[in-house]
């Protein structure tokens, strides 16, 4: 086989999600339908996505590297994947490399029938429980964690599949939502936390499962509720089924959504994540005195928490920085020369807006630094007189283990430096994160629940919910990895 030529990444400082997933029952357009919701959710995750779907007799399945719309939009792609019954995933890698195996939905014979499992989120064991079914005798075709949960269902004794999918959770920890398909059955599970999130919707007799509820809106489906933390739901000749069986936890969704993941018009606990993104903007600008001229925001991620900011101080809100919309995450292989642009192929200075004047730059959060600095420069170079950064977020100081793909905690420009430091490397005027109380109170919260967090908010306070059981050292790994090196993929 060739080897691929390898293509530029354009580097993008953001965090990433590990991946979007769905699941529709009893449609005649199931995987038209599961395609739209993917597209939906293409901000989860854009390295590769995947179809299965049952016609009653057989499992189908399709699985590409790239977009959903350069895949999942030709009639003669959707006709491969007949049934009334699908599931689909846009992938994201935090654990195992990029490659079509490990691509999801994944699909597997087993005694019991076919299954077809999408997962999101990471597992905390996944390696102790791998290398245990190694010993055994399993074999594994893929570097996915999810890989390991396929297995633990198709090693269970039990005569049902739910119950089979009982099984495998109790083995299992970490934040995942599962998206689970077999013969005529639509199953969705969520971590007893509630870490990862999952929607369940209804259009007409079909229930659906998804990440967010704009794949909902997309194909016409109404909103009925969150899958509930530690709970399974299963769908069954147009029936609705609840099953709880873990020990009750009180629900500590991963406060990223609020902050960034989740597409801003989806809904979480009851308000859009743009109604949250601005209040934690307003509630930056209540925590501080200063003078300025205007409000910018980084795009997109800033936008929402800029506008809050403004409207919050009374200071005038304007587009200082233009975003190119149709930079894609691969280009042309440049020069070394051509590749040090860096943010400047998304991003480029209104000068006509910020010349001559004394800025306030709202961002969502901060990670590395990097592109902050370059932006800061790029202010500058455009005649801004001043420029202040605010992070409507407070300070990362801790790596995820749950989903996400962030650095490791020495890459972590907060985890390292003083809000000064940060400042002075930024060559910002000044600094300000949001406290971890201004966030909360921003959710609707008296005050961060220090006992009991009301959220899972580790990585600015370093409080996991769950036990990290495969870490092998912050400065060896950025995600846990499957492969037996420790190596991250």
């Amino acid at each position: 086989m060739k080897m691929l030529k390898k293509k530029f990444r354009i580097y993008d400082p953001k965090l990433k999600e590990e991946c979007a997933v769905f699941g529709i029952s009893n449609n005649s357009d199931a995987s038209t339908l599961t395609a739209l919701g993917l597209h939906a959710l293409q901000h989860r995750g854009q390295e590769g996505c995947g179809i299965v779907s049952f016609d009653g007799n057989k499992y189908h399945s399709e699985k590409r590297f790239g977009l959903v719309g350069d895949n999942f939009s030709k009639e003669k792609v959707i006709k491969t994947l007949p049934g009334k019954f699908a599931i689909g995933h846009n992938r994201y890698s935090t654990t195992g490399g990029t490659t079509l195996r490990n691509i999801q939905p994944f699909f597997a014979d087993t005694n019991a029938g076919g299954i077809g499992v999408s997962h999101n989120g990471n597992l905390t064991n996944a390696i102790k429980l791998r290398t245990k079914m190694v010993e055994e005798g399993s074999i594994f075709y893929t570097t996915s964690d999810t890989e390991t949960i396929v297995k633990l269902i198709a090693r269970s004794k039990r005569s049902k599949t739910v119950d089979r999918v009982i099984d495998a959770l109790f083995q299992i920890q970490g934040g995942y939502a599962l998206v689970v398909l077999t013969q005529n059955i639509l199953i969705g599970a969520r971590d007893p936390f509630g870490i990862r999130p999952l929607v369940i919707g209804k259009l007409k007799n079909s229930y659906v499962l998804a990440s967010e509820t704009c794949a909902l809106d997309i194909i016409g489906a109404k909103y009925l509720r969150d899958v509930e933390n530690g709970e399974i739901v299963c769908f069954e000749n147009g029936k609705l089924e609840s099953i709880k069986p873990f020990p009750q936890k009180k629900i500590r969704p991963c406060v990223f959504e609020y902050i960034y993941f989740s597409r801003p018009d989806s809904i979480l606990n009851g308000k859009t994540a743009y109604e949250y993104r601005k209040n934690f903007g307003a509630e930056l600008a209540k925590e501080e005195k200063i003078e300025a001229d205007l409000v910018v925001p980084v795009p997109d991620s800033g936008n929402a928490a800029a506008l809050g900011y403004a409207q919050q101080k009374r200071i005038s809100f304007d587009l200082g920085l233009i975003r190119n919309h149709y930079v894609g995450r691969t280009f042309i292989e440049p020069s070394q020369k051509i590749r040090s642009l860096g943010v400047k192929l998304k991003l480029n200075a209104n000068q006509s807006v910020i010349k001559n004047k004394k800025i306030i730059l709202v961002d969502d959060s901060l990670v590395r630094g990097t592109t902050s600095s370059k932006i800061v420069k790029m202010l500058y170079d455009a005649g801004a007189k001043e420029v202040h950064l605010r992070i409507a977020s407070p300070e990362i100081k801790f790596p995820d283990f749950y989903g996400v793909d962030m650095p490791t905690k020495k890459e972590l420009l907060a985890a390292n430096k003083t809000v000064e430091e940060i400042k002075d490397i930024i060559s910002a005027k000044s600094l300000k994160f949001l406290s971890i109380d201004g966030l909360y109170r921003a959710m609707g919260f008296e005050k961060r629940n220090d006992n009991y967090p009301q959220l899972t908010d580790h990585y600015f306070t370093g409080d996991y919910p769950v036990k990290i059981i495969d870490e092998l050292g912050e400065d060896k790994v950025t995600q846990l990895s499957l492969l037996s090196t420790g190596s991250n993929n």
